[in-house]
């Protein structure tokens, strides 16, 4: 499997904020970067809105 076609600068902040190494997000499959950070998304919304509440 070919890394993926992505800059080096979106790779390293897509590492910093999934929290993986620089060559996992290089070699993880688009789709599977993209449900990651869905899921991150919905997580931090989640807890905004409880953060709100209070």
């Amino acid at each position: 499997m070919k890394p993926n076609q992505i800059s080096l600068e979106t790779a390293q902040m897509l590492a910093k904020k999934l929290k993986m190494p620089l060559e996992h997000v290089m070699h993880t499959p688009p789709h599977i970067l993209m449900a990651k950070l869905k899921q991150l998304e919905e997580k931090e919304e989640g807890t905004g809105e409880k953060q709100e509440d209070k």
